[in-house]
């Protein structure tokens, strides 16, 4: 059987291939028919040069290209064209067919000119934008949600100081003062009716003897009646006089008793606060002093059992550190910290670490290569 097929050429590292026709049953570079071209994908020319009309000449005949060859071949359009020939096309059609090919060659070739590792980067590039933002969500929420509870607690510790002082003033003290108040009216009220007794009396005592010196001077003669009158005028005005000063000395007397009176309230209601301020003070020193002895005490023990639980917390922190790498996720990485993780993790280590919700393209590509790579 007659092949085309590539007969390898150069240096070593640096190869270079001609386009021959040869037998099947003749080694590689053993002896050939015909030398249609030069295929070179080393170098930097990458030239390929070839006869199409002894390549048309030998597929007529019924010549096989190999593999390689059939797809330079069909890369230059000679299958397209050989394939319109046998369909009886002219060759306008033909040359107009290929212009089209080769026109929508060029577009896809456009369209594949960015090279594979771009587009990951830029796959990976959207794939942060997106983790950022999700991230950036969750923090906001977050702080949100931060907010309502700290305006909660201070509208419930603000409610409660107000209880704790409405229960703390001294209800004992309050009561006291009151009663005191009280009694100092009450004393002012006897006092006032005390005097209006007295005065009343004072006032009933010269009527009578008024109306005990009438008669006197009735019976005596007109003449002595006029002294007498004068005389009583004259004793009248001094009793009158001794009446206004008992009554007021009767009013100095009250005040004075009732300064007293205020003073001694005053002094009981400063006692009973005193009093009742004084197992407060003591209590609260108490209180200080027994938490004091409880912060010492505290202290001491959690030395001990600092000294005592060392290598049991190490032991804890290890096993800690393995539970939280069980338990981290892929989605809670970035696309470049999770394939990191992936390459450099065991496959034990990595169960469940992708779960199926794994969108990223290549996280799921790094996980399928390590499970390829342990099989």
């Amino acid at each position: 059987m007659i092949k085309l097929r590539l007969q390898r050429k150069g240096r070593k590292k640096r190869p270079f291939y001609h386009i021959v026709v040869a037998d099947s049953r003749s080694p590689r570079d053993g002896r050939i028919i015909e030398r249609l071209g030069r295929f070179d994908n080393v170098s930097e020319k990458k030239e390929l040069t070839y006869d199409e009309e002894r390549v048309i000449h030998w597929l007529k005949i019924g010549a096989q290209p190999s593999d390689t060859v059939r797809s330079i071949l069909k890369g230059e359009g000679i299958l397209y064209k050989m394939h319109l020939m046998r369909w009886g096309k002219s060759d306008e059609e033909i040359e107009a067919a290929l212009e089209e090919w080769r026109a929508a060659r060029e577009e896809k070739r456009g369209d594949d000119t960015v090279s594979r590792k771009k587009k990951q980067a830029e796959i990976l590039k959207a794939e942060e934008k997106e983790y950022k933002k999700q991230l950036e969500e969750k923090a906001a929420a977050a702080a949100k949600e931060l907010e309502k509870k700290k305006l909660e607690e201070e509208k419930a510790k603000a409610e409660q100081e107000a209880k704790e002082k409405e229960e703390e003033a001294p209800k004992t003290a309050a009561g006291e003062i009151e009663a005191a108040l009280e009694k100092a009216d009450k004393s002012g009220e006897e006092s006032v009716e005390e005097t209006a007794k007295v005065e009343e009396s004072a006032a009933e005592d010269t009527q009578e003897e008024v109306e005990e010196k009438k008669p006197v001077a009735e019976a005596s003669e007109d003449e002595k009646v006029k002294s007498e009158e004068t005389t009583a005028d004259d004793d009248v005005q001094p009793e009158k006089a001794d009446a206004k000063e008992a009554a007021e000395q009767v009013e100095e007397n009250i005040a004075e008793a009732e300064e007293p009176e205020t003073e001694a309230v005053e002094a009981q209601t400063e006692e009973t606060e005193e009093k009742a301020a004084e197992p407060e003070v003591k209590k609260e020193e108490e209180v200080k002093a027994e938490e004091t002895e409880a912060v010492k005490e505290k202290e001491e023990t959690a030395a001990e059992e600092t000294k005592a639980s060392e290598p049991e917390v190490k032991k804890e922190e290890a096993a800690e550190a393995k539970t939280a790498d069980a338990e981290t996720v892929s989605t809670d990485m970035n696309a470049n910290e999770a394939i990191d993780h992936i390459k450099n993790s065991s496959l034990e280590d990595l169960k469940g670490f992708v779960p199926d919700n794994e969108d990223r393209v290549t996280v799921q590509r790094a996980w399928e290569s390590k499970q390829a790579d342990a099989e």
